[in-house]
């Protein structure tokens, strides 16, 4: 494996590898306790820009099990060709599962995974269908190591728009994201909810809090859904519970201006397990490029491993 570059020691920063070099992450190469599951979620930015930006670089040796993606912005034939390479090798065989938009080049969301797939469901299955062709939702039942069902779900919440109809289908969008989830907490197995939900959910969530107290991603409306994910409806954010009271660790950096190079980020990827699953968390880890310039998405991997 690759070794990691030594950081520049008046910046602190990872050099930029040299044309053709292969980008290494700060995880790279981490290790896996046997019988660990390690899952990771991404928002990929448009899965054709993400591979011919590193992202199968970025997936070598990670050990990763399952991955979940948003924001896929790909035919369904396209999305499973890229897939199949970015895993590569890592994988004896690939069992994927999508969720295209209706509107071409918009949302989509995947789930590959080296164990078998069982049954998959695509949509948040509201009651009159309106989300149905979103892109935004798709749920995948599955059997973990020690024979437990698993119902992993892959979600890309809207970004939102203070008073306009998109901050309307967010708010539509999470009372729907709690009717779901209220059921598959009720349900015999674990459950695992991952992915870009767009919504830092306290202070520590988001570097510049006071100047997006009104600014959808912050608002206090929606992170009163949040409240309710972690609190009556019984959900773990293992990202937080395994990093502690901390400012981030960030998982999104705007595009613009110095934002990655300060880490003026917002967490607002995560993973959200059942009680049981989530005890089972070990490690967190949130997989941030070594620069700038080596970055396959605007989002970086949150990466978990549960023990079994």
């Amino acid at each position: 494996m690759t070794a990691l570059p030594e950081k520049d020691p008046v910046t602190g920063k990872y050099p930029e590898p040299a044309e053709g070099e292969p980008v290494v992450h700060a995880n790279a190469g981490a290790p896996k306790a046997d019988g660990a599951v390690r899952v990771a979620t991404v928002n990929v930015n448009g899965i054709r820009a993400s591979h011919r930006k590193g992202m199968r670089e970025w997936f070598a040796g990670r050990g990763v099990d399952v991955l979940t993606l948003q924001e896929v912005r790909a035919p369904a034939d396209v999305t499973a060709q890229l897939v199949r390479e970015i895993v590569g090798e890592d994988w004896d065989e690939v069992h994927l599962a999508d969720a295209v938009a209706a509107a071409k080049g918009r949302a989509g969301v995947a789930i590959a995974s080296r164990f078998p797939l069982g049954e998959v469901r695509t949509g948040i299955a509201d009651a009159d269908g309106y989300f149905d062709d979103a892109g935004r939702w798709i749920e995948a039942d599955l059997r973990l190591p020690d024979g437990s069902p698993l119902t992993v779900v892959s979600a890309y919440v809207h970004s939102g728009e203070v008073d306009t109809p998109k901050q309307v289908d967010k708010y539509r969008f999470l009372d729907e994201m709690v009717r779901r989830l209220s059921e598959l907490a009720a349900g015999e197995g674990h459950a695992l909810v991952t992915g870009d939900l767009n919504v830092g959910h306290t202070e520590l969530d988001i570097k510049n809090w006071k100047g997006n107290v009104k600014k959808a991603g912050f608002l206090p409306e929606e992170r009163a859904y949040f409240d309710r994910f972690f609190g009556e409806l019984g959900f773990t954010d293992v990202h937080r519970a395994l990093a502690g009271p901390v400012p981030g660790p960030y998982t999104w950096w705007s595009m613009r201006g110095k934002a990655f190079d300060n880490d003026a980020g917002w967490r607002i990827d995560y993973h959200m397990a059942t009680a049981g699953l989530a005890e089972r968390a070990t490690t967190a880890v949130v997989d941030r490029a070594p620069s700038w310039g080596t970055r396959f998405s605007d989002h970086a991997p949150l990466v978990v491993d549960y023990q079994f």
